[in-house]
């Protein structure tokens, strides 16, 4: 508790877990006067370098005095942290407030002096780089601007840390000390720091789960069956590298071993580290479990237990209980409720799931929040790696079950740079955090493919995460803008991701189509044609064609020019010469492989021995490893406490090759779909290389600072503000978006006098809210020419829907014809900020069609999101109308993009309508919205998910 002179409660919002650069976390938190003895235990720990470092003398122990300097704070001119690992710190960092000249200060001195003590045995883990992030951010929350630091030029390693974070500084020498002066604006240059940062230690967390030298096992039955003994089965089995331990409290004293593998009653009672803990006990002993893992030092768990979030508020508890427990001892988890994790690395060979048989090894990274879906996309490739489209497998596999902790976000981190992974599938429940995904989503995309299949669910249970505002829709539209290749089933999900795993990327859409089957070839044709792909007249080579001729006619489609891609279509064949399925497919092999730059897909009917030909042709199959067949289409799945690993072979299967494999469909419109995934990813993949800019010219037109000054000045009239038309003009104007006045009409003279001031001709418009941009509804007369039209249009609005008061009136000077468009921009607390385009009416309203961008805008996407809604073709000179001014239009996407970056107070703006003429537009319609701005974790310091 702190004392009564303290001016500030104690922050819990400074509280934070954090990862760091070797994977494992800490917990950063305030310094209280509770922590005096933790303080004295931690110095005592520190060498005698360190301290002279800190001090720039000798200084062996804390005296009173600075015990009670170091744990007592106000939290606002003097801040110190601590980062702890099971309740112990082993680094603090603080500042103190400083004036002009040096000497102790409050506001509105606005520099702090700060200074790190990290633990000998704790350095080099980037403690130092994390909590410089966090006092950071505190600082800036306190208005403090800029850091000041002195620090010995033999202490390199925390000049490193100074000097590397990225923020604006400068340098001076004085007196044998080098005195680091820094700006704590976040910069391009250290979000960039930050970002990496994050990924480093992510991505280490990871790989510290999937790499484990050594596994325990807790929760073995003692008796064959249940979950533990499964797991347990199935690591033996799979031919784990590493060393491996069962562990169940209610083994005999004398036990020593459980099926050749060492037997122990405790986790601390191994001889030896402990890298993961698969835990498959009861919920209520998991505790138990979790303090030995703690306390023996095991890096992970990999928690299989059910019984929390899923089942209620009380396992929601259960399970925040869960984390904080695990964090606190530096542990990350997957799960729980998990169905496990797979490695199929030869370094590794780990199965520590459920699954009845481990995927083959290949190159695909595979993730699943559900247990039930991770069998099922498991299967798939069983099914489809054991013949029907060749021997592509798994590099590693995680489900997640309620991914209390680690979480899709982890993973991806992890499969940026995982040089065993080619392609990533993703099943996601839901999002919990669409920023953060979105931005490691672009980055991994631009690199390998990323295909998703996306539930529409709510945010993780018993994360203290916001939720975003946006329909899925959007989210889905939002994660296409940033390369993520959606796609709506499990099926779509593998069709896509074996393609992408087995083939080049398409250069372009442009398809031949050439098989034995008129028939099926026209399908592909349509199906290719409903997919926005360019195919040409199928070529049909009849039933009669022999291998020889498919050969030829795939060399030739892929010679030409003109072809992006080749889908080859087969039937049985009728007589003594039809094809044989092996010589068939050695043929396709041996044409594609003239061109290796194009893919090629088949598409079979019941021909289900092409499918396994392909996958066994000579040129390029893998050699099949000996054992038990893999996994059949009809296998029963058992209940999960009874599944039990098939025994493997002795020696691991073949790892797919590296030379292309043709990809086969029983269907062509999965054929053709996963095709038209491929060609969209390729443009963007195209596109993101060159990703556009802001113009420059905007900013002539553009007074951010008296924007700036207008909000701060209408925000003190209070928080979630609707601004008035008068305010919304003159805010648009400071961005150069011109609104056409429009004045009050309260009666038919007041609506005379308007017109005279606008000039004829004019637009008498209803305002009220069940009226407003209906013209339908008869709420909008246009091109009144002088006053008496003006007169009688009044009078028959107020006759058919009421006074004036109710109608709400205006004049309006008419704008030239064009298309209506409307425009928005929202700022959702979960997303970030977001801008929309539309065609005003029915087609937004009703039909949906609505294009959304993150915002920045570029230049690139405000073109391209001004195309990409099906109404597009109105605005281009459909049915040879006269195309209309997009380049104004584009220009006006990016000034509403500026100003709601620029300014994040600016929480929603609506532009309707914004009618677009063939020279120029007009903004008809406006409202803004003013709120405080959500927090954006984005650019804070760097945090796990708050529990």
């Amino acid at each position: 508790m702190q004392s009564a002179s303290d001016r500030h409660e104690y922050p819990a919002h400074w509280e934070a877990d954090v990862v760091l650069r070797d994977g494992g976390t800490a917990r950063i938190r305030p310094i209280t006067v509770d922590d005096a003895d933790r303080l004295v235990s931690f110095y005592e720990q520190v060498s005698d370098e360190s301290k002279y470092y800190r001090f720039f003398a000798p200084y062996p122990r804390l005296s009173a005095k600075d015990v009670h300097r170091f744990t007592h704070h106000d939290f606002v001119d003097r801040v110190g942290l601590a980062a702890t690992v099971g309740g112990e710190f082993i680094a603090t960092v603080r500042y103190d407030r400083i004036g002009a000249e040096g000497m102790p200060a409050s506001a509105p001195a606005d520099e702090a002096e700060v200074a790190f003590l990290v633990q000998d045995a704790h350095q080099g883990r980037g403690v130092a780089s994390a909590l410089l992030e966090h006092i950071g951010a505190v600082a800036r929350e306190r208005g403090i601007r800029r850091f000041a630091a002195e620090v010995l030029p033999a202490n390199v390693k925390m000049i490193k840390v100074f000097t590397d974070a990225g923020y604006t500084q400068k340098r001076s020498f004085e007196d044998g000390v080098v005195r680091l002066e820094f700006d704590l604006e976040p910069t391009d240059r250290s979000l960039a720091v930050q970002y990496a940062r994050e990924q480093r230690a992510e991505s280490r967390s990871v790989q510290r789960l999937l790499t484990p030298g050594s596994v325990a096992v807790v929760g073995v039955g003692r008796t064959p069956g249940g979950v533990g003994r499964s797991v347990l089965g199935n690591i033996r089995d799979y031919g784990f590298k590493g060393r491996l331990y069962a562990v169940n409290k209610a083994f005999p004293a004398e036990q020593k071993e459980l099926d050749g593998i060492p037997a122990h009653r405790s986790v601390r009672d191994i001889d030896g580290p402990v890298d993961l803990a698969v835990v498959a006990v009861p919920a209520e002993h998991v505790p138990e479990v979790v303090a030995e893992c703690g306390a023996h030092g095991v890096q992970g768990l990999v928690v299989l237990s059910a019984g929390y979030a899923e089942s209620g508020p009380e396992g929601r508890e259960r399970q925040r209980e869960l984390v904080r427990h695990a964090r606190a001892y530096g542990m990350r988890i997957i799960g729980p409720n998990a169905f496990g994790i797979i490695n199929t690395s030869p370094e590794v060979r780990l199965n520590a799931s459920l699954a009845p048989e481990a995927p083959r090894p290949g190159r695909i990274g595979l993730f699943a929040q559900s247990g039930a879906i991770g069998i099922a996309l498991l299967s798939r490739l069983h099914r489809r790696g054991a013949g029907v489209t060749g021997e592509t497998g798994v590099s590693t596999f995680i489900s997640s079950g309620n991914r209390a902790d680690v979480s899709g976000n982890d993973v991806l981190q992890y499969w940026y740079d995982d040089p065993d992974t080619d392609v990533v599938l993703m099943y996601l429940e839901s999002i919990g955090n669409p920023r953060k995904f979105t931005r490691l989503a672009r980055r991994t995309a631009a690199a390998k493919p990323l295909v998703v299949v996306q539930g529409a669910g709510t945010a993780p249970q018993g994360h203290a995460v916001r939720a975003t505002r946006l329909p899925h829709a959007t989210v889905s539209a939002l994660l296409r803008q940033a390369g993520v290749i959606r796609v709506d089933t499990i099926t779509e999900l593998v069709d896509t991701g074996l393609l992408l795993a087995r083939q080049p990327l398409p250069t372009g859409p442009k398809v031949a189509i050439l098989g034995n089957s008129e028939s099926l070839g026209l399908l592909t044709y349509d199906a290719c044609v409903a997919e926005g792909l360019r195919p040409s007249t199928p070529l049909d080579l009849t039933t009669a064609a022999a291998p020889e001729d498919f050969h030829a006619a795939l060399a030739r489609a892929l010679a030409d020019d003109s072809c992006d891609a080749v889908i080859v279509t087969a039937i049985p064949g009728v007589g003594e010469g039809s094809v044989g399925d092996a010589a068939l497919a050695e043929a396709l092999r041996s044409a594609a492989e003239q061109v290796p730059g194009k893919p090629v897909l088949v598409v079979h009917v019941e021909l289900g021995g092409l499918a396994e030909a392909l996958s066994a042709a000579t040129s390029t199959a893998p050699q099949a490893a000996p054992g038990p067949p893999t996994i059949r289409a009809d296998h029963p799945f058992r209940a999960l406490d009874r599944l039990r690993a098939t025994p493997a072979p002795a020696e691991p299967p073949a790892a797919e090759t590296r030379e292309r494999l043709i990809p086969a469909y029983p269907a062509a419109e999965r054929a053709v779909r996963a095709l038209a995934d491929a060609v969209q990813y390729a443009q963007w993949r195209r596109e993101a290389a060159e990703p556009g800019k802001v113009p420059e010219s905007l900013d002539a037109a553009i007074d951010e600072k008296g924007a700036a000054a207008l909000i701060d000045g209408l925000l003190t009239r209070g928080q979630g503000l609707t601004l008035g038309s008068e305010e919304t003009c003159e805010l648009l104007g400071t961005y150069g978006i011109e609104v056409h006045r429009a004045l009050p009409a309260t009666t038919a003279d007041a609506a005379v006098q308007a017109a005279a001031t606008l000039g004829y001709p004019v637009a008498l418009k209803a305002t009220a809210p069940h009226l407003r941009h209906r013209a339908d509804l008869g709420g909008v007369r246009l091109d009144l020419a002088d006053e008496e039209q003006l007169r009688r249009a009044y009078a028959e609005l107020t006759e058919l829907f009421g006074t004036p008061d109710e109608l709400r009136p205006v004049v309006q000077g008419m704008a030239p014809r064009g298309v209506d468009t409307v425009i928005r921009a929202v700022i959702d607390p979960a997303a970030g900020a977001v801008l929309s385009f539309g065609l005003a009416g029915a087609a937004s309203q009703l039909l949906g069609d609505t294009a959304h961008r993150l915002i920045p805008v570029t230049d690139r996407e405000a073109a391209t999101l001004v195309r990409s809604i099906r109404t597009a073709p109105l605005l281009f000179g459909w049915r040879g109308s006269t195309p209309v001014d997009t380049p104004a239009l584009e220009e006006l996407l990016l000034r509403v993009s500026r100003l709601v970056d620029d300014h994040p107070e600016v929480v929603a703006v609506t532009l309707e309508p914004v009618v677009v003429a063939p020279r120029g537009l007009s903004v008809l319609g406006a409202s803004v919205r003013l709120a405080p701005p959500p927090a954006r974790d984005d650019l804070g310091p760097r945090t796990l998910p708050a529990y």
